[in-house]
């Protein structure tokens, strides 16, 4: 879903600031699964995706952000009891220091914690990691060819670390990817399946290209296929995965 973005900016003193916190979902069901949940969105990050539908977040504002400590603690002091989990999402949440102390906090509010992330920085995905009860990954490209994508320089080389600490990890998740026919070929598709089952994933979603949100005019102008994947791709990514499906707009 996409993000609320309140009205009016605040400036916080540096000791309240906890997360910079750009917007939020107040109740969601599909961005934590089996969870009614609420999003919290960070400003901030690296990566320059062309699909991606919350490039308003990208740039980091230091000092200026849509809510401050207090209206955030009231937001999940009312929910207690009624949504089951919070998910940080971005932006790249992980691009923050404070954010091992915000998922605490959140957890010893009885909440359990999501984490939406692109694994850009798996030093401190390591560090969060046993705060959240589940994380999605969004998976770019073969690890080779990211750069393709993000348009930064080794890039897939964090990607596949964070895949492997994920995997590792035990805690739950979800690997997923945005398709879409200028930017990736089912050989991609298949490689990228491979490199996943080889590191021990047993989730994988491809997910069809959103238009709403996303400001390249290429991306949104092209004809897609009715099928985004074909058929032999699907049966033969099925085959390597425990759980793999489709995820339409």
């Amino acid at each position: 879903m996409n993000p609320r973005s309140a009205k009016s900016n605040k400036t916080l003193s540096s000791d309240s600031l906890v997360h910079p916190i750009s917007g939020v979902t107040p109740f969601t069901t599909i961005d934590f699964p089996n969870r009614l949940a609420a999003v919290f969105y960070a400003q901030g990050c690296p990566w320059r995706c062309r699909y991606c539908f919350n490039s308003h977040l990208w740039p980091l504002q230091e000092g200026k952000f849509d809510f401050d400590s207090d209206e955030i603690q009231k937001f999940l002091s009312l929910r207690q009891g009624f949504l089951d989990g919070i998910v940080f999402s971005g932006g790249e949440p992980t691009l923050h220091p404070q954010l091992a102390s915000w998922m605490q906090r959140v957890k010893e509010m009885g909440y359990e914690v999501g984490l939406h992330t692109s694994g850009m920085f798996p030093e401190r995905l390591e560090e969060v990691l046993p705060l959240c009860d589940w994380v999605g990954m969004d998976l770019k490209a073969p690890f080779d060819h990211y750069e393709r994508i993000t348009q930064v320089e080794r890039s897939g080389e964090s990607a596949c670390k964070s895949v492997s600490m994920i995997v590792k990890s035990g805690v739950d998740y979800e690997f997923r990817t945005t398709v879409h026919p200028l930017l990736l070929s089912e050989e991609d598709l298949l490689q990228m399946g491979r490199e996943l089952s080889s590191l021990g994933a047993e989730c994988f979603v491809l997910q069809e290209f959103r238009r709403s949100g996303c400001n390249d005019d290429e991306l949104c102008n092209e004809r897609l296929p009715a099928l985004f994947i074909s058929r032999s791709v699907h049966e033969a990514l099925g085959h390597l995965f425990k759980t793999f499906f489709l995820r339409h707009e």
